[in-house]
């Protein structure tokens, strides 16, 4: 194993920046300070400034595997996640077969760890099949080791079954993480009701549909008194009931996608499915909303959404193409340069930071991950601030190049990632 000793970077630890070195040795953290010494055979990386923070953590990414390695592989998503910066990723349970059992969970743990260039944690999905019916052995699947349960793709339609499922998995102490949106709202709907979808001429989708989904598991989280995580929140009333629920004691947590930060529905350039995702993107005072959300902490964590398709897909158009994104390898970039990097924006790097690293972690319990310690492995990325380069589908680690940000300048790339104290991922230099 490689030792290293990272120099000159501006390191982020419990909330605050100090300059200077950080030694890695035996895939632990072992000493911060400044001026350390390098010990015989250490690697020694001049990071003249770059920024230095804990791995990301994204609690949402679609791995597609197995079932759709054309689009996506656990080597290939995971090589994505590590480019971006991230060390820690959950894997949703949309893959075919899926894991519903404490024995399907065990075989896609085995290969996440031996195909994997990251830490990956797995889902397993609520129901039997991730198809409306029983719900699966939440005990089961979390001895088996699933860090939560969702159904991610597809929201649950019976009320009985998330009041089953939020019984289920609160008795067991696994994470529900939901999907929130109601099909019989959906009428054909393929990006936000609005102008623009009478712009282009497709069909919109309403609100509602993932508002009263959303209104109906609130309610049954709070009867239950159960713990109720919701996956990529997009509308400003959304926000305003996660607030007011958690305002009532509601055991609700909530993530934003970077896309759904930084992208409305004016944003969407014509019939260009690289702009379909589900819940789709929304206006611009949504935009704002969920903004103000993650400021206040309304909003708990950011998380990708990853979701590869291939380029045949895609092409099409926003009526024929799947939904989705890739995110993993532009999530941090893309909002650093957006949301942060300008004057007299609302979002702090330290926000940012948190909302990637510690929230994550501490929503579902993960342990050593999302901080730097001495001691601990030594998961750790590091971005350069100040060197926009620009988004090229060429470039992509992942499988999927379908990207709205391609073509962009971004700020905040990452340069180096570190997994137990091993690099593996470092940008090619100039």
């Amino acid at each position: 194993m490689n030792n290293f000793l990272l120099q000159n970077g501006n390191i982020y630890m419990n909330g605050s920046f100090f300059k200077g070195d950080l030694l890695i040795e035996n895939g632990k953290v072992a000493a911060f300070g400044t001026w350390l010494a390098a010990p015989a055979g250490t690697t020694v990386i001049d990071l003249d400034g770059k920024l230095v923070t804990p791995g990301l953590v994204d609690l949402h990414v679609h791995l597609r595997d197995p079932g759709q390695t054309d689009k996506e592989t656990i080597a290939t998503g995971s090589a994505a996640a590590a480019r971006g910066g991230f060390t820690t990723i959950a894997a949703m349970p949309n893959v075919d077969p899926v894991p519903d059992s404490a024995e399907r969970v065990k075989a896609m743990l085995k290969r996440d760890r031996n195909e994997g260039k990251v830490h990956i944690l797995q889902y397993a999905s609520i129901t039997k099949g991730r198809v409306e019916g029983p719900c699966v052995d939440f005990a089961a699947v979390k001895a088996a080791g699933a860090v939560g349960v969702s159904n991610d793709g597809s929201g649950i339609q019976s009320a009985a079954t998330m009041w089953q499922a939020l019984n289920g998995a609160a008795k067991a102490g696994i994470p529900l993480a939901e999907h929130v949106e109601e099909n019989s709202l959906k009428f054909g709907g393929v990006i936000n009701a609005g102008a623009k979808a009478e712009e282009i001429g497709v069909p919109g989708i309403i609100g509602s549909v993932e508002t009263s989904q959303l209104a109906r598991d609130l309610a049954l989280a709070k009867a239950a008194n159960a713990p109720y995580h919701v996956c990529h929140l997009s509308m400003a009333d959304s926000v305003a009931m996660v607030r007011a629920a958690k305002a009532a004691g509601v055991k609700v947590t909530a993530e934003v996608t970077p896309h759904h930060l930084l992208l409305s529905d004016s944003d969407i350039p014509g019939d260009d499915a690289n702009f379909k995702m589900n819940p789709p993107l929304r206006s611009e005072a949504d935009c704002a909303a969920v903004l103000q959300g993650l400021v206040d902490g309304t909003i708990d964590c950011i998380a990708t959404d990853h979701a590869p398709h291939t380029a045949a897909e895609k092409s099409k158009g926003l009526c024929g193409a799947p939904n989705g994104i890739t995110g993993s390898e532009t999530a941090f970039a893309a909002i650093y340069t957006k949301l942060v990097r300008p004057e007299g924006s609302k979002l702090t790097l330290t926000r940012l930071l948190d909302a990637m690293t510690s929230g994550p972690a501490q929503i579902f319990g993960l342990q050593h991950c999302g901080s730097i310690l001495p001691g601990d492995a030594a998961d750790i990325a590091v971005f350069d601030l100040e060197r926009g380069a620009e988004v090229k589908a060429e470039d992509f680690a992942s499988k999927g190049t379908n990207s709205p940000f391609v073509g962009q300048t971004l700020y905040g790339n990452c340069a180096y990632t570190f997994v137990d104290g091993e690099l593996v991922y470092a940008a090619e230099e100039d």
